[in-house]
């Protein structure tokens, strides 16, 4: 959601038209315009202004993301040297080429 959709969701819940909510933060109906139809993007204090004047708090979070696999895995693996990744490369690769020949001969 953007700014403007954030700043016009709230404003039509709350009833208010552009040009009400223009007067009560002391510009111009335009400007608000612009704002929710994101012509231009406010400032994180101007957009919180714009909502405490509909009795509306901003309020941000943040959530770790979640990327589909274990970060703590590649954490473990990154600590591992050099040397011990080829080591473990080699002993895979070798396994995979024993299954191979074990599929072919099947």
């Amino acid at each position: 959601m953007t700014a403007g959709e954030l700043l016009r969701d709230t404003r039509k819940r709350h009833g208010l038209t552009q040009r009400q909510l223009a007067t009560r933060a002391r510009t111009s109906q335009a400007a608000i315009s612009r704002i929710e139809r994101d012509v231009v993007s406010p400032t994180v204090q101007t957009l919180a202004e714009l909502l405490w004047l509909m009795n509306e708090e901003l309020a941000f979070d943040a959530r770790p993301l979640d990327w589909g696999f274990d970060l703590t895995l590649n954490q473990g693996r990154l600590r591992v040297t050099a040397d011990e990744r080829v080591r473990r490369g080699v002993i895979h690769s070798r396994r995979m080429m024993e299954i191979r020949g074990i599929a072919q001969r099947a």
